[in-house]
C-alpha cells in the first residue's frame, strides 16, 4: 500500500463544510415581535416602559406641587407680604411672574425626558 504524495507547498486546499446548503438559524425574536404577541418577555419590555414613564410622572409632579406647596407656607410663616417689586407685592409677582414660566420649564423637562425615555426603548426593543 502506498500513500499518496502529500500536497505540494504552493499548492491551495480549499477546505468547506458539508452542510453549506442547509438552513441558517433563525434570529431570535425582535423586541417587537415579543410586544406584539403578547409574550412574557414583551410584557416585562412593556413594564419597564410603563415604571419609567410613571417615575418620571411622579417627580416632574413632586417636584412642581411641592414648590407650589411651600408658596403659602413662605408668604403666612416670613414678611414677605410687604415687600414689593415692580410695583407689585412680592406675593403676586411669585404667582403671577415665576410660577408660569416654572411650570413650562417643568414641561419641555417632563416632554424631554419622556422622549428620551421613548427612544431608548426603541432602541432596545428593535436590537437585533
Amino acid at each position: 500500500m502506498t500513500n499518496p504524495p502529500p500536497p505540494r507547498p504552493t499548492q491551495r486546499v480549499v477546505v468547506t463544510s458539508p452542510r453549506t446548503r442547509a438552513p441558517r438559524a433563525r434570529r431570535p425574536y425582535s423586541g417587537t415581535r415579543e410586544i406584539n404577541e403578547q409574550s412574557e418577555l414583551g410584557a416585562v419590555y412593556m413594564r419597564t416602559l410603563i415604571r419609567a414613564q410613571r417615575r418620571l410622572g411622579l417627580l416632574v409632579c413632586l417636584i412642581v406641587c411641592g414648590s407650589l406647596a411651600t408658596l403659602p407656607l413662605l408668604f403666612t410663616i416670613t414678611d414677605v407680604g410687604r415687600v414689593r417689586v415692580l410695583g407689585l407685592g412680592l406675593p403676586w409677582f411669585l404667582l403671577c411672574v415665576v410660577v408660569f414660566p416654572m411650570l413650562l420649564l417643568a414641561g419641555w423637562f417632563y416632554v424631554r425626558q419622556a422622549e428620551r425615555s421613548e427612544r431608548e426603548f426603541a432602541e432596545l426593543v428593535e436590537r437585533p
